[in-house]
Parts: C-alpha cells; structure tokens; sequence
C-alpha cells in the first residue's frame, strides 16, 4: 500500500465511516418493531401489511449481500460502499415520507437492498486500512457499534416513536448518511478483489436460493407451515441452494469458491455466526414483548431496561478485541457464547408474570458480556480464515449467513412459543416464552461448539502462514482512484 493510499484509507476514518454505517444498517433490522402501532394508526393497513414493514427490509437485504460483496470486489469497494450508502439514505428519507402503507414496505425493501451494498464492504474496507496487528482491537470498537445497534433498535424506535414520531426513526438515517457520504470519497481507500467477471449463474442461484429460504421463515409463523406458498417458497430455496453448492463446486471463478468451506476456521466461526443469531434474535424478539406486554413497561422503559444487555457491547467489545490480538479469538468467542447461553437460561429460568427487574438483572448483564465478547472477535476470525482477495465475499457470506439465522431465529421461537403459550393472558406468554429462551440457549451453546472447529491461533504477522488448505498470497493491493 502506498504512502499516499495509507494516509488516505487512515485506520481512525475507516473506523468512524464504517462504524457509522454498520450502526445504520444493523439498527433497520428490527428499529420499526416498536413503532408498528403508531404506523398503523397513521398509514393504516392490516397485520400483514405491518408485518411487511419488517420483513421487506430483511428479505432484500439477506437476498443480496453477497451480490453486494461480489460488486464490490469486482467495481472498487469504497464505489459501490458510497453506491449502497447513497440508496440507503435515499430509500430512508422516502420512508420517512411514505403516504401510505404500500409506499412505505417498497422503501423498506428499497433501504435492504442498500444495505446489503454496504453492509459486507464495511468489514472489508475496515481490514484493508488496519494492520493485521491492530485488528483485533478495531473490529472490537466496530463490533461494539453494530452489537448496539442490533440490540438497541427497540429502544430506540420506541423511543423516538413515544417522545417524537415514528417518522423519525427513518429520518435519523438521512444526516448520518449526508455526513458519511462525502468522508468516504475523501477519507477511505478504493481496494478491489479479484477483478474476475461477476458470476452471473451463482449470483442467481445464491439469490434465488436465499428468496426462498428468508420468505418461507419469515411467513411461517404467520401463515403456518404447511401453507401451500411456505412450502413452495422452502423447497424451492433448498433446491437452489443445493443448485448453488453443486455449481459453485465445478465452476472456474465462483462468487464463493466451496473450496473455503474446507477451511476449519472460515466453515467453524460461519456455523457459530449462524447459531448465534438464531438463539439471539429470536430471544431479543420474544424478551421485548415480554417486558411491555406482560410486565407492563412503555417502549422506552423496556429499553432501558435491556440496556445491561444491549449497553454492554459498548463497554466490553473493545476490550474482547484487545484480548483476540493477544491471545486469539478462537477462546473469546467461545466464552461469549457460552455466556450468552447462561444469561438466555437464566432469564428463562426467572421468567413470571410479575418477575422483577432485580431477578432479570444477572440474566441481562450475563447476555450482555458474552454478546459483547463474541461480536468483535467473530469479525477478526472471519476476515483472517481467507486470502485479502477474498475478504469481501467471505464477508458477504457470512453476513447472510447471520441474516438467514435472525430469520431463522424468530420463526422458530415464534413456533415454540405458540406451541407452547400464545397472548390471551401474561401467565400464556411466559408458559410459551421459557421453552423458546431454553431453545435460543441451547443453540447458542452449539454456536460455542462450533467454534472449537476453529483452529488454534497461529503466528500473525507478515511471515505468518496462510489460512489452513490454501496458499500464499499477496497482499491486496489498494488504489486512490
């Protein structure tokens, strides 16, 4: 890397702009839950068009990530990051301003296609302008900003919708996004991957296979299992996904090479991404109705009330980040995870009709610290499992991995939950909601498993050895077009 492109692609920028936009896209992802009532009653429209609201953001943007990563890789990453980060902001304002109900789901979808544009070359424009010394750390800075946003959407568009409008939890958006745009033509450095042809066949496979899958979890719950589109949309993603497995194997440049699966480190922490999103999305789905419905607290009040949980990525991150430059991320995440674990059957375990804040409290600061030790170390074993040319795709698989498992989560713990209790009364919602907690705990505790996969850290450094089954290679190379 040039002297020039260093001072350009400077670690400090990298680490604002990205965090800024990660912060953006991972807040989308469930910021409307809460303001769904105050939606309703100025747009109008049925539960199926509410629960659109959501679901169309979701949908697009597990859809495309990984077209979003190839993109970037083969037309400059910090381009097509300013592409997805304009449409992003762009799309927000105009569900902002949605009239009705239809215009405001088509922006939605609109601001998910954005972000998954820009959600993949985050990570990978952050590595490009980090030594590989220095990662650790910053992942966890950026970890602890994209754990936040996750967990504390709720919060926030509660927040926002209680004290203000609900229009302001897509405004919010739009002055992060005027300020991001122009420092990330200045301030962060063009790097490209490969440069192969975008390959057209595995992109509609990936794309098709990932439709497929994301529709049929995320109309299960509400339309039932064995509804005829369900199952359609289930079978048909499955077969494509196997149609992409089997291409992807044979194909000369794939958009991600199966050969990367044979790695234990890059297949062990994506099985650990994807598990853990199924324990915590569908825990965080269940544990914020909990507290408004059946403890009684506003929307603000129930965030704040999480905050022990959703605060302590700010607190602990950074830290989990220093500790995997020292002693690799392999131990950190599987002592998150496993963390994670307890506090999700502890709070199982507590759960009443009238339970406490004092009793929730363990639970919460326990999720906290073991999400907050899994994020950034998780980021580092992803991008070092690859060669630099790869990092934008194994960034965008990963990320679609974590977004089929959130849907995944919140379809299987919404089943267990009906299975179990329903919402006639508060005792109903805690009989269905402990057996989906001790379901998303154990499942986190198969994420720490998984993790073991991973191999021992290894040398860092320039003369460390390459990603197990794969050869030397380069270093990637960056330009200031």
């Amino acid at each position: 890397m040039s002297q020039h492109t260093a001072r350009r692609g400077g670690a400090a920028w990298a680490l604002v702009i990205t965090s800024v936009a990660g912060f953006m896209a991972a807040l989308d992802n469930l910021v409307v839950t809460t303001a769904l009532p105050s939606i309703r009653e100025d747009l109008g429209g049925a539960l199926d068009d509410l629960e659109w609201t959501v679901s169309a953001y979701t949908l697009t943007f597990a859809v495309l990530l990984m077209f979003g990563a190839a993109l970037g890789d083969r037309f400059g990453r910090r381009r097509m990051f300013t592409v997805g980060l304009t449409v992003f902001t762009g799309a927000s304002a105009a569900a902002a301003m949605a009239p009705g109900i239809g215009s405001l789901i088509a922006a939605r979808a609109v601001q998910g296609a954005g972000a998954a544009v820009m959600m993949p070359l985050t990570l990978t424009l952050l590595t490009a302008a980090v030594p590989a010394a220095r990662r650790g750390t910053v992942y966890g800075i950026w970890g602890a900003v994209n754990g936040l946003a996750i967990a504390s959407g709720p919060l926030i568009g509660g927040t926002l919708t209680e004290h203000a409008s609900w229009h302001w939890i897509f405004w919010l958006n739009v002055p992060l996004g005027l300020v991001a745009l122009p420092l990330a033509r200045l301030r962060l450095a063009e790097s490209h991957g490969t440069g192969a042809r975008l390959d057209v066949p595995g992109t509609l496979l990936a794309s098709g296979a990932l439709f497929g899958i994301v529709y049929g979890l995320v109309r299960g719950p509400a339309d039932g299992w064995t509804d005829p589109v369900v199952l359609t949309a289930l079978s048909a993603g499955g077969a494509l996904l196997a149609g992409f497995v089997l291409y992807s194997s044979r194909a000369a440049h794939p958009m991600l090479p199966m050969r990367l699966f044979r790695s234990r480190a890059f297949a062990g922490i994506n099985a650990a991404s994807l598990l853990m999103f199924v324990g915590m999305f569908g825990s965080v789905f269940l544990l914020s109705q909990y507290m408004q419905g059946v403890l009684g607290n506003s929307p603000t009040e129930a965030g704040l009330r999480m905050l022990p949980w959703t605060g302590m990525p700010m607190l602990v991150a950074p830290i989990a980040g220093f500790l995997s430059d020292r002693v690799g991320g392999r131990p950190v995440v599987a002592a998150g995870l496993l963390l994670q674990a307890v506090g999700l059957g502890w709070m199982a375990r507590v759960a009443t009709a009238d339970a406490s804040y004092a009793v929730q409290l363990p639970g919460l600061v326990i999720s906290g610290v073991g999400m907050a030790l899994y994020f950034a170390p998780a980021a580092n074993l992803v991008m070092s499992s690859v060669r630099p040319e790869e990092q934008g795709i194994a960034s965008g698989a990963n990320n679609a991995l974590r977004e089929v498992g959130g849907a995944l989560g919140i379809a299987v713990m919404s089943s267990i939950f009906s299975a179990q209790g329903g919402y006639e009364s508060a005792q109903s919602f805690v009989d269905g909601m402990r057996p989906a907690l001790v379901t998303g705990a154990a499942v986190v505790a198969l994420a720490a498993v998984a993790v073991l996969l991973v191999p021992a850290r290894r040398k860092t450094g320039p003369a460390a050895e390459p990603p197990a089954g794969q050869a030397s290679a380069p270093v990637l190379e960056s330009t200031t077009r």
